[in-house]
């Protein structure tokens, strides 16, 4: 088996493991191998927002994804509410959260992590809508 194909099979179970991304509430397999693809000693920088509709849901989450993240090797540099946009189109996020990680296997670490799959439905279930941007560093 080749790097390629190694790539592709891994973001194939990725999206089995956690839906095709066509709700936009997961990644899509595109999305998963642009992830994959990066340099295996490179960090990576997670700018998340999110649009929350049921805040006790996002809580259950917040409960499990934040140790798992620690344990997996990541850390956030910053959570808190967004106070909208200062320059560009006004988007009403409910919550920004930077998360870093050490390289790319840290952050699959989390996802292949039990517990945070287990949890991941009620951050599917707590957001009306949510964007997560990959950020060099």
């Amino acid at each position: 088996m080749n790097a390629t194909s190694s790539v592709q099979d891994r973001a194939a179970a990725l999206s089995a493991a956690y839906g095709d991304g066509a709700d936009g509430a997961t990644p899509t397999a595109p999305q998963w191998q642009r992830l994959l693809d990066r340099p295996a000693n490179q960090p990576v920088t997670l700018l998340n927002l999110f649009k929350i509709r049921d805040q006790a849901a996002f809580d259950r989450y917040a409960e499990v994804s934040i140790p798992a993240m620690q344990k997996a090797g990541g850390t956030f540099l910053m959570i808190a509410p967004c106070a909208g946009a200062f320059l560009g189109e006004d988007e009403d996020w409910d919550l920004v959260a930077i998360g870093r990680y050490p390289d790319p296997a840290a952050l699959l670490r989390l996802f292949d992590d039990p517990d945070y799959q287990a949890a991941f439905p009620h951050r599917t279930a707590a957001c009306a809508r949510q964007k997560v941007l990959i950020c060099d560093n």
